[in-house]
């Protein structure tokens, strides 16, 4: 499995904002063939801090999943609204075996 973890800082103002276009890019994301999960994840601690997770059967799912009208959308949406820029982090997944 390919595990993507986006780690997002979003502008105080834009935290909403933020959330509602994440949960459409959620809806479409889970959607999609090659996708296992997709959550997205507020920090406690600080609101403006979330954390995607993006889990896809294969690399070239999760490639095709940045080629998405919703994915195309959600970035363009969200571009000015983070403090600084995101960060994804590639992992495998181990566990659990799909």
């Amino acid at each position: 499995m390919h595990v993507t973890l986006v780690h997002v800082h979003v502008k105080p103002e834009h935290v909403d904002d933020f959330i509602s276009a994440s949960q459409a890019n959620h809806e479409a994301s889970v959607k999609e063939p090659g996708n296992r999960r997709f959550d997205v994840l507020q920090s406690g601690d600080d609101p403006t801090q979330f954390v995607l997770y993006e889990a896809y059967i294969t690399a070239e799912d999760a490639a095709a999943h940045k080629q998405t009208a919703h994915y195309l959308t959600w970035r363009e949406t969200v571009m000015d609204w983070m403090a600084e820029p995101r960060r994804g982090i590639p992992y495998n997944g181990l566990l659990p075996v799909t």
